[in-house]
């Protein structure tokens, strides 16, 4: 970008670069590099939406029936009648959480869902609280949806039971590789499969339906033993509400749609808006019609066979072709329901990294338009935790949805703050915030109390699981999510300092160096080091070489060379009794900038070898490198490297000291 100045004033001028990147196998793997101007063309339509945002919540359909009665199963199978009233408690607790998202949809069409809410209206705390509930449940997606997947194979397969924690995560890295391809492309892919689960689904759910209603609806042939005796004698409150906690899983998923709005095609709100309703009817009418079956057929909840195998095989008789598909279908939207995740993960670690509370590379796009490190990321840290439980649904699943409800209960509490705030504004008035624009609106009372009644529900539920799941693990995630914030804020602090440090507010003018003193490290005297002081010259006329020595004889060659080639510059010679090179190199340079004078700047050019091949490197000792990641941390030393390759360099008889 060339700079002119004419009577003092910069003139700056713009231009496009014409370098376009070539292909490689990146190309292949994950597609051909789009332009920053193809972003608006990259959005996606409700049917491919509800693919990409509502795969995790249908694909708890596959096992919120299965927590439900692994609970019950402490008091005995008699216990299995109270499923169905609490998996329609659980549908009453939807529908409400539908409603209150509903709202945020329309109010923050920018996305971003529980985190711009809470940052908006309840403060930073909350907002980053809510931030880290939220990445975690997101990471804990991944990982619980890809196990589940996985116990459905080996549902079906049972040899392959001793394999589940490398097949997942292998299926875990193949979805990450989906996702670094783009948003609409991801979302193609991955229509199909869960397009044929609800298929498959309402077609075993349909066929079970009709059975019972004619009076052919068998019972389970051979069902899994129970994974353990009953210990109880009786159904007590605590295990309904353990049971009612363990079923509230179904809802997660349900706030994705919020925070990818900016995914959907114009106009973004009213089509996630749609697309969100249409997902909790799917959700709803799966939910409630699995469990009432798998009631009657006397399903078995165990680790061994799913519920969704034991109806499916139920329904149609046998471990056939409708089985086998529908084992498949399930199989495939319970991996796919990850994508949900690799969507609004990097999505939402992206905004918290703009404003400063995670690692600005979180904000990069990669060259597909996705935020690629955000992804890859999730991938490492879901992978990791698959490893650490086993691939066990069961182990993972306590750690589930305690973020999930502390996020809903953060993001409906704002809500509720925002119509209040829209009630107090004179009509006609707007309020710009960061997240929306506040307008008055007639019915922010009645809007107020539908967010304030989810934010109450929410926030039930929440303490319910937090007691009843948290000796099976939930205390990890309790103690987990301070740790995060804490993170989170040492990290702004860091970004804020820097900030401060860097501003030029107050700063006045620059100084003017009055002297330029370079300090040149040399190893030997050949056609690199020449390079390096022929640069050195064009810096200042202070220079000075500096040799260790750990060999006299090679210091007397040396000094024969440098009367020839050194061109009258001074050579000091530092004497290394223990044979180091870089401590007693940082020694001198530290004294000659403890002598230094105001405004006097201190240059260390550093001569470094490139080989031709990267692998050439293992055969040099990389010094110049390892001086400079000393130096670096030094203050008021300029460190520059001047690289030189031989590859234009005739080789001559004559012998040259080795770099």
């Amino acid at each position: 970008m060339p700079i002119f100045q004419r009577d003092g004033v910069t003139t700056v001028l713009r231009r496009s670069a014409e370098y376009e990147p070539r292909r490689s196998w990146r190309t292949w793997l994950i597609g051909r590099p789009l332009r920053t101007a193809d972003a608006p063309h990259q959005t996606i339509g409700k049917t491919i939406g509800l693919a990409v945002f509502a795969s995790d919540a249908l694909s708890s359909t596959a096992y919120a029936t299965d927590e439900i009665l692994f609970v019950l199963a402490a008091v005995g199978t008699a216990a299995f009648v109270y499923a169905s009233p609490i998996s329609l408690a659980i549908v009453a607790l939807l529908a409400i959480v539908t409603v209150s998202y509903e709202q945020t949809i329309h109010a923050y069409p920018g996305g971003g869902g529980a985190y711009i809410v809470a940052r908006d209206n309840l403060g930073e705390l909350p907002a980053q609280t809510a931030g880290a509930a939220l990445l975690t449940d997101y990471i804990l997606t991944v990982s619980v949806s890809v196990a589940s997947g996985v116990a459905q194979i080996t549902s079906a397969y049972p040899s392959l039971f001793p394999y589940r924690v490398p097949i997942s995560v292998g299926l875990v890295l193949f979805i990450m590789v989906i996702n670094l391809r783009g948003v609409k492309e991801s979302g193609g892919i991955f229509a199909i499969p869960t397009y044929f689960f609800l298929a498959m689904m309402f077609l075993t759910v349909g066929s079970g339906l009709t059975q019972y209603l004619t009076g052919g609806l068998g019972i389970v042939v051979d069902p899994p033993h129970l994974p353990r005796e009953p210990f109880m004698q009786s159904v007590t409150l605590f295990l309904v509400l353990h049971a009612f906690s363990n079923g509230t899983t179904a809802l997660t998923g349900v706030e994705a749609i919020s925070n990818g709005i900016t995914a959907f095609k114009e106009p973004r709100s009213r089509n996630a808006g749609i697309t969100l309703i249409w997902m909790s009817a799917i959700l709803g009418t799966l939910f409630l019609s699995i469990t009432f079956l798998a009631v009657k057929i006397g399903a078995i909840p165990s680790e061994a066979e799913t519920v969704i195998s034991q109806l499916a095989r139920t329904a149609y008789g046998g471990r056939g072709l409708l089985y086998l598909a529908t084992i498949a279908g399930t199989t495939l939207i319970l991996i796919m329901a990850a994508n949900t995740s690799f969507a609004d993960f990097p999505r939402l670690s992206a905004l918290l990294a703009a404003d400063g509370f995670l690692p600005r590379q979180l904000t990069y796009r990669g060259s597909r338009l996705v935020y690629s490190r955000g992804i890859a990321t999730l991938a490492l840290i879901a992978s990791l935790l698959i490893v650490l439980f086993g691939a066990s649904v069961t182990a993972l699943i306590p750690l589930y949805a305690i973020g999930v409800f502390l996020s809903f209960t953060l993001s409906q509490a704002g809500m509720a703050r925002r119509w209040w705030k829209v009630g107090q504004l004179a009509l006609g008035k707007e309020i710009r915030e960061r997240g929306s624009t506040l307008r008055y609106e007639p019915r922010w009372a009645l809007k107020m109390m539908i967010n304030g009644c989810g934010a109450f529900c929410t926030a039930v539920v929440m303490l319910i699981f937090t007691t009843t799941k948290f000796r099976d693990g939930a205390w990890i995630v309790i103690l987990l999510m301070p740790i995060l914030v804490a993170v989170f804020f040492s990290i702004h602090y860091h970004y804020r300092d820097l900030a401060a440090r860097l501003s030029l507010e107050r700063y006045g003018a620059p100084p003017r160096v009055s002297r330029h003193r370079v300090i040149l490290p040399v190893s030997g005297v050949h056609r690199g080091t020449l390079a390096a002081l022929r640069y050195a010259r064009c810096l200042s006329d202070d220079i000075t070489a500096v040799h260790i020595c750990t060999d006299p004889a090679e210091v007397e060659r040396l000094n024969r060379k440098w009367e020839s080639w050194g061109d009258g510059i001074r050579l000091v010679v530092l004497d290394s009794p223990y044979r180091l090179f870089l401590e007693p190199l940082v020694a001198y340079i530290e004294e000659i900038a403890a002598q230094r004078q105001p405004n006097e700047t201190i240059t260390i050019v550093v001569p470094q070898f490139v080989p031709r091949h990267w692998w050439h490197n293992l055969a040099h000792s990389q010094a110049a490198m390892m001086l400079r990641m000393v130096l670096m941390f030094k203050p008021g030393i300029v460190i520059t490297n001047v690289p030189y390759q031989l590859d234009n360099w005739p080789a001559t008889s004559e012998g040259q000291d080795s770099p």
